[in-house]
């Protein structure tokens, strides 16, 4: 996909702020620190228009980024970070509970995990949390310039085993250094941008 057009719409907490005109939604989750900003600038060629930082937990809003005036990708805090409050964590909790279960927008949760690390217990709830309210979901596998080509087939295994992967969800594996699986993830994504 050619992305002609890519913005910040606005950095929403509830429902009342969420943009109103219906445009398909996919949604990007991932822990903090694994590589949700550079998923989406390398996606959409752009150097930052989502912004990375070495701070983990640096998302703290629903950011809803508008792509070619057709539809948005929506950013949510990255969880699994120590150092948020017991009540940061809740309020974002329930900010995200919010969006994931209203939003009849929402086509798809893109799940970033990292492809050299076995799943953590907040991407294995994550997922089952995605699951429960029956939205579809593509695993992106990211930092695949990190691991040797010769063991990809073993962490992708791994990936699909940790999270007990639906027959009806992918993963793809994906290096934002060097663009691998962005073809195959814009062909994914499109089929539920129609």
């Amino acid at each position: 996909m050619k992305v002609n057009k890519a913005e910040i719409v606005i950095s929403a907490v509830s429902e009342k702020q969420y943009p109103k005109d219906r445009w398909p939604e996919i949604a990007l989750a991932g822990r903090s620190n694994v590589g949700k900003s550079s998923f989406i600038n390398k996606l959409i060629n752009r150097k930052n228009l989502a912004r990375t930082s070495s701070k983990p937990g640096k998302t703290q809003t629903l950011n809803f980024y508008n792509i070619n005036d057709a539809f948005y990708f929506v950013d949510v805090p990255g969880y699994g970070y120590a150092k948020v409050s017991k009540k940061e964590r809740e309020k974002w909790g329930k900010m995200m509970e919010e969006y994931f279960s209203l939003r009849d927008t929402l086509r798809l949760t893109v799940l970033i995990v990292d492809i050299r690390h076995k799943p953590t217990e907040d991407d294995v709830m994550m997922y089952d949390f995605l699951k429960y309210y029956e939205i579809p979901v593509l695993v992106i596998a990211t930092k695949l310039d990190k691991i040797p080509k010769n063991k990809k087939a073993t962490h992708l295994k791994r990936v699909i085993d940790t999270l007990e992967l639906d027959s009806e969800d992918s993963v793809i594996p994906f290096s934002a250094e060097t663009s691998e699986g962005k073809e195959h993830v814009w062909s994914y994504l499109s089929n539920y941008l129609k």
